[in-house]
């Protein structure tokens, strides 16, 4: 019996593995075309791309069949960054895109990510349309006839696409005087993100670049940035880059190989905008997830905080309603919304380089606006998602804590979205407190959970 398939970021699961199977795909694909066929006049056009996983053959060659087998015409462009398929899909005036990715997870998983027309993730209600199709018993015949079956093409120039617009993101300024470690996670930014960079003038010296489908994200990335860290030290470098497996997000090292992560990031552009009179209305977007002394810095600067739910889709939502053009993660998925539907970390990584450009420092000096609050995040795998309400002993605890802490600290439990796990974030003024608190609340989740 087929379960729910989407979750905050698509599909995603395990390869070969119910719902990341040859036959789901083919599922998914006939359902995309069915669905974004109806809204037109003609057979879709859908650009599709993947990440470095040797399981993405397997699920380009799936989706592909289910696509022309409903008559729609399939772009492939196969190895690029996420955000490239958001884009490409809005210049090709494609109907919709799909990119084969799991983003940060290991290369034993894979996922379907579904982008609109204009380039933005999918609503709600769009998922939903399609997952009914893709879970109906019978899908009927409804396949094209024979003369109606669609055709799949290879774009060549989808690379160099790309490369021009992420370029013009900063209006092709030199980068010149700048070197800087570049970690791709040997995943889909690998041969493109070197490239932008060194046509740009950067001294690049590129890591996790070799990918041999089973190594993304393996010690690399943007999930473990102490190999940047260790790099940026080694070369004496300016910076350190380091992206995640589709390279939507990204995290940062100063020149002492400190990392730097999202909040920073967005705080430090923040105030540029604000200076430079670019801020739409005045106010950036984060998740519940960000630190309190980003919060604090921002209130300082008297600009305005709103905060979502977890996950970047939920940012974009609010930006789009509140027309901001400045938000993200502190995990690293940063959108600059005048140039980027989507979290891009190529298109970030440039705008922070512009930045210590401009100012002419470097970017622990840029980043040095915010005390951060000591917060610790502990990730945990469970036996099954209970909802947490119905946990007496954890939700107990949870009240306990943040009723201690008070405005002086912070807790917050949820589920991943995207593995089965239950994160556990603690922030407290002061680490002794962050610490005993974080340590009760795991050993609780052990035992009701794990």
């Amino acid at each position: 019996m087929m379960g729910k398939l989407f979750g905050t970021d698509g599909i995603r699961g395990r390869a070969n593995v119910y719902p990341i199977t040859p036959e789901t795909a083919l599922r998914v694909g006939k359902a995309i075309a069915h669905v974004f066929g109806a809204q037109g006049q003609t057979a879709p056009r859908v650009v599709l791309g993947k990440d470095t996983r040797l399981s993405g053959y397997m699920l380009e060659t799936a989706l592909t069949s289910g696509l022309v087998g409903m008559g729609a015409s399939v772009l492939e462009i196969g190895p690029l960054p996420t955000p490239s398929i958001a884009h490409l899909t809005r210049s090709m005036c494609a109907d919709c895109g799909i990119m084969i990715t799991a983003s940060h997870n290991p290369s034993t998983d894979n996922g379907i990510k579904i982008f609109s027309a204009d380039g933005y993730k999918l609503p709600d209600e769009v998922e939903d349309e399609i997952e009914r199709y893709i879970l109906a018993a019978e899908q009927g015949n409804d396949l094209v006839g024979s003369e109606k079956i669609g055709k799949a093409f290879r774009i060549d120039d989808a690379r160099g696409r790309y490369i021009e617009f992420a370029k013009s993101s900063i209006k092709n300024h030199s980068l010149k005087g700048i070197k800087a470690v570049l970690d791709c996670a040997n995943g889909a930014a690998y041969s493109i993100a070197p490239l932008i960079l060194r046509e740009l003038g950067v001294e690049v010296i590129a890591t996790a670049v070799n990918p041999d489908g089973y190594n993304i994200n393996a010690d690399c990335g943007a999930t473990h940035p102490e190999n940047m860290t260790a790099l940026v030290r080694r070369h004496h470098a300016d910076i350190g880059i380091s992206l995640d497996g589709d390279a939507d997000r990204v995290i940062f090292s100063d020149a002492k190989g400190r990392v730097v992560n999202g909040d920073r990031i967005m705080g430090l552009c923040a105030l540029d905008y604000k200076a430079r009179n670019r801020l739409a209305n005045n106010t950036i977007a984060v998740t519940g997830m960000s630190n309190l002394g980003l919060l604090a810095a921002m209130k300082e600067a008297e600009i305005q905080v709103e905060i979502t739910q977890v996950g970047d889709r939920y940012v974009i939502e609010k930006m789009r309603e509140l027309n901001l053009n400045l938000g993200g993660e502190q995990s690293g998925h940063l959108i600059f919304l005048d140039y980027a539907t989507t979290g891009d970390g190529i298109i970030s990584a440039l705008h922070v380089l512009r930045l210590m450009k401009r100012h002419e420092k470097s970017l622990h000096e840029l980043s040095r606006f915010m005390e951060e609050y000591p917060q610790k995040l502990v990730s945990l795998p469970v036996r099954e998602r209970v909802p947490i309400d119905q946990l007496p002993l954890l939700s107990a605890q949870i009240r306990e804590a943040t009723a201690a802490l008070g405005g002086s600290g912070r807790v917050n439990v949820r589920y991943s979205g995207t593995e089965n796990k239950i994160r556990v974030l603690v922030e407290a003024r002061s680490a002794s407190d962050m610490e005993r608190w974080l340590g009760r609340l795991t050993e609780t989740v052990k035992k009701e959970l794990v």
